[in-house]
């Protein structure tokens, strides 16, 4: 008989006791400041000044921004997806696997709980369980690349679109489509939206999901790369909001969507 004292402990296990029905940790990733500003990847055309960024440090954004812990294979895909010379095969192949990586730390952050199973061989091993109760929202048409990622990682998670558009006589954002959920203000929302450039785009839609009854700590921002000036702005309008990037830059890839949809 399999005694309480045979119990295998997880050994990534990070978690501490938590119940459904309470707050789960934000599990940490690398934050941005201005010690760790990721180096500039840009040409001759782009400014290599690193003031902008390091103007927007961790004591003017919080733990809000989290970056994922930079390597070289991150490093490596981020250069490709910048290369002027990379072809849309390629772009498309590293874009989707940058996404992955991105899709894959923002659902470690949603909640989890402790779990214990059986083993084939009988013994009982402690892990964790993803909760319930989450959903992706994709800023169109750019979000829409990283959907497929998500769905990887989740066959059934229930995917929303916002469509924002620059309104052409007054240049803000407009909202002219928004589908979500029916129970979406009860649940955690991984908002997609790969490139941050002036965060208008992204703060119109965390507008749309407030009115929806979603609240800004239930909002985790997925994106590819961030602008301080971007992810700023995002954060002071909206404090509780989470942003996860894997690079902070003053020039942004605004081609992305373009290349990613061959439109360009």
């Amino acid at each position: 008989m399999q005694t309480a004292s045979s119990l295998m402990p997880c050994h990534n296990q990070q978690l501490n006791n938590v119940s459904s029905g309470q707050e789960h940790p934000m599990k940490q990733v690398r934050f941005a400041n201005s010690s760790s500003s990721v180096p500039a990847v840009v040409s001759n055309s782009e400014p290599s000044d690193a003031t902008t960024t390091q103007s927007v440090s961790q004591d003017s954004l919080g733990p809000q921004l989290k970056l994922l812990p930079l390597n070289d294979q991150i490093r490596e895909l981020q250069t490709i997806i910048r290369d002027k010379t990379t072809s849309r095969g390629d772009f498309v192949f590293c874009a989707d696997r940058l996404i992955r990586l991105v899709v894959e730390e923002g659902l470690n952050q949603l909640p989890y709980s402790e779990c214990t199973v059986t083993t084939p061989t009988g013994y009982k091993y402690e892990g964790v369980k993803f909760e319930r109760g989450n959903c992706g929202v994709s800023i169109m048409r750019s979000g829409e690349a990283m959907e497929q990622g998500l769905r990887d990682c989740c066959r059934s998670i229930r995917i929303g679109k916002i469509l924002i558009q620059s309104d052409e006589e007054t240049q803000k954002a407009k909202v002219y489509y928004a589908k979500f959920p029916p129970d979406v203000y009860r649940r955690k929302v991984l908002l997609m939206y790969p490139i941050l450039s002036t965060g208008n785009t992204v703060i119109e839609a965390v507008r749309v999901l407030i009115e929806h009854g979603v609240q800004p700590k239930h909002i985790i921002l997925l994106s590819l790369f961030s602008t301080p000036h971007g992810a700023k702005s995002i954060i002071q309008e909206f404090p509780d909001i989470t942003i996860l990037t894997t690079e902070v830059h003053p020039v942004a890839p605004t081609h992305f969507g373009q290349r990613y949809f061959g439109t360009d």
